[in-house]
């Protein structure tokens, strides 16, 4: 079975490639059944794979497949080659399992829009790459799909390219998140240069045994990839495209929120775990990244107008858990969330994507309301969604990996109890945003009128994904509800398990301020919004409010802080720049050239003695230096 490993991403790849080259000619239910089908079968081998993996697991638990030699120079022969274990079998099932549901759901979404044949080509390609990324053997590969989800998510999000705002949402994801590239490229030359090599298990092995704790070049190293992380995975400083983002379609939004490319950043580190742990301030700073974002994501998540901008601020605070979770050294907790929040996430921006369309395209919660009655199957599957999002205690996926991170990261050895903390605000302030959204948009009276629920291909994913989003969380119970290790047992072969630790009274306060603080947000989200409408006006009118509130919704001011500091002061460089020393270079060639020209067309004057005279001197010459010679 594992055999059939380079199928996986082989077949989203085959699919991008027929319907690239010959989807004008498909019809729609045939391109829908490219585009899914690809998909689809990709994740029903990587099922297959993964039973195999759990029954029988390869020795070492770990499976190399080498296809052929990419790159053949001296000591560097990196390889199209796939690496299996328990952390990229994890990444995959949920990249394409996800995957085919946002495909199955695209193929009725999109289905009256142009270019549905160009848009199922980039989604599977998106697919193609994510696969190829985390199943890379070396980090030249890797950085391929890197690059490759980086180029998807441009040609995504600027999909409808008519409306020029959307071509400067895409090129605003490409050009932020190439500062993180930038910074992971750097990184890997320097990588190279010091421990000869790029595939990755052979890497971390040299590092653990050539570098000390602490050294410099580790610190360089991990801060590189750091930078490449918080590109990709939309975390402070670079975390400024994801909102914009939102300018694709609904089923774009779910895939690069839930399932690809704002997750790679996490399995990177994850990845690359060992670097981390011998650069204990870089990973002191994932922490502290971690925690800064998700509680200003928070923040702006509460006053966003727009569903899919309030689900855009939650995905970059819930990836700041993750981040969290990484830098305190609970890589499976991490990993974990990510599994949960790649189900409830990728349900609710498919739910939210089912109202939108509903309502003809009407993105703002303020004008919708009283949906619940009108789409039940979208309601209920959104307030599972939701609840998981808030982390409802017991019944839900989120509660398990969220409490999970906010006990390691309360009892971790770093940061004190402060990471703890900012984790249990941010846990009340996502239960409020999300319950206001949901308040706001299924319940009271409709300020729209919609025009009902979707088909199968939209209502089956929505039902699939509420389901994996309540069930998922009982792979990985705490100590005082069962203590169930499946999650954490199965990645113990491929990242370092974190072991019970701590006071188990302590835990058990932990998890009920967990608690309390999910019940909190949602019972002050209810209070807000059937008895504080006027409260909220009054807070909002005044001038601190009006000041707060303006600073949130633009996302505490970063891209007019970036406008200000880097956008305007290199666009004056390059008008008084224009004529630089280079571009003399390039004038004068072009004049030389010109010159040339004008001087050699006077020799063409169309007289034919003139041209034998000059070839007969010409000839006289000729002979004349071969004589002297």
């Amino acid at each position: 079975m594992f055999a059939l490993l380079w199928l996986i991403p082989a077949l989203p790849l085959a699919g991008f490639i027929m319907l690239a080259l010959g989807g004008r000619r498909l019809s729609r239910p045939a391109i829908a059944a490219v585009g899914v089908g690809s998909v689809s079968l990709a994740a029903a081998i990587a099922v297959l794979i993964t039973v195999t993996f759990i029954i029988a697991p390869p020795p070492g638990h770990a499976v190399t497949q080498t296809l052929w030699s990419w790159i053949v120079v001296s000591d560097f022969t990196p390889k199209i080659a796939f690496y299996l274990d328990a952390l990229s079998l994890v990444m995959v099932i949920v990249v394409t399992v996800v995957g085919a549901l946002i495909h199955l759901y695209s193929s009725e979404f999109m289905i009256k829009e142009e270019g549905y044949s160009r848009f199922f080509a980039y989604m599977n390609l998106f697919v193609a790459s994510m696969l190829t990324l985390v199943l890379a053997d070396n980090l030249v590969l890797l950085y391929l799909g890197w690059e490759g989800v980086g180029l998807c998510s441009y040609l995504l999000i600027g999909f409808w390219y008519a409306n020029p705002a959307n071509g400067q949402a895409a090129q605003k994801a490409f050009i932020v998140t190439r500062i993180g590239d930038t910074a992971m490229a750097i990184g890997l030359f320097l990588l190279f240069s010091r421990l000869g090599t790029l595939d990755i298990q052979a890497l971390m092995s040299r590092a653990m045994t050539e570098w000390p704790v602490g050294s410099g070049v580790a610190v360089a190293a991990a801060a590189l990839l750091l930078g490449g992380a918080v590109g990709k995975s939309a975390q402070l400083p670079l975390q400024t495209w994801l909102p914009d983002a939102m300018a694709g379609p609904t089923p774009v939004s779910a895939l690069i929120h839930a399932a690809t490319m704002v997750t790679a950043g996490v399995y990177l580190i994850a990845r690359t775990h060992v670097l981390f742990t011998l650069a204990p301030v870089v990973q002191l700073a994932v922490a502290a990244i971690g925690a800064v974002t998700l509680l200003l994501a928070g923040c702006s998540a509460l006053v966003q107008r727009d569903i899919k901008r309030v689900l855009a601020y939650s995905t970059i605070s819930q990836i700041g858990y993750m981040f969290l979770a990484l830098g305190v050294g609970a890589w499976s907790a991490a990993i974990f969330h990510f599994v949960t929040h790649a189900c409830f996430k990728a349900l609710l921006f498919l739910a939210a994507g089912s109202v939108i369309l509903s309502l003809h395209h009407e993105h703002d919660i303020f004008r919708m309301g009283g949906l619940r009655r009108q789409m039940p199957v979208t309601f209920w599957t959104f307030l599972i969604g939701g609840a998981s999002l808030a982390g409802a205690p017991l019944v839900t996926a989120g509660f398990y990996s969220k409490d999970w991170i906010l006990w390691e990261a309360w009892s971790a050895p770093v940061g004190g109890s402060w990471f703890g903390w900012a984790g249990l605000i941010g846990a009340l302030l996502t239960a409020l945003y999300i319950f206001r959204v949901i308040f706001q948009v299924f319940f009271g009276e409709a300020a729209t009128q919609g025009g009902g629920e979707g088909g199968r291909a939209i209502r089956i994913p929505l039902v699939v994904l509420a389901a994996l989003s309540v069930v998922a969380g009982f792979l990985e119970l705490p100590r005082t509800l069962g203590h169930v290790t499946l999650f954490s047992g199965f990645l113990e072969t491929a990242m370092p398990a974190v072991g019970a630790h701590g006071d188990l009274g302590e835990e058990l306060m932990v998890q009920g301020l967990a608690i309390a603080v999910s019940l909190i947000g949602i019972a002050l989200a209810a209070l807000l919004f059937w008895w504080g409408q006027r409260l909220v006006e009054g807070v909002t009118r005044s001038a601190i409010g009006a000041g707060m509130h303006r600073l949130w919704f633009t996302g505490w001011g970063f891209d007019w802080l970036y406008d200000h500091l880097v956008v305007r002061p290199f666009l004056w460089l390059a008008r008084i720049n224009k004529d630089d020393v280079i571009d003399t270079i390039y004038t004068g060639t072009a004049g030389l050239s010109g010159l040339s020209h004008r001087l050699l067309s006077r020799t063409q004057s169309g007289q034919l003695r003139r041209y034998a005279a000059m070839i007969a001197a010409g000839s006289v010459v000729i002979l004349a230096l071969a004589l002297l010679s």
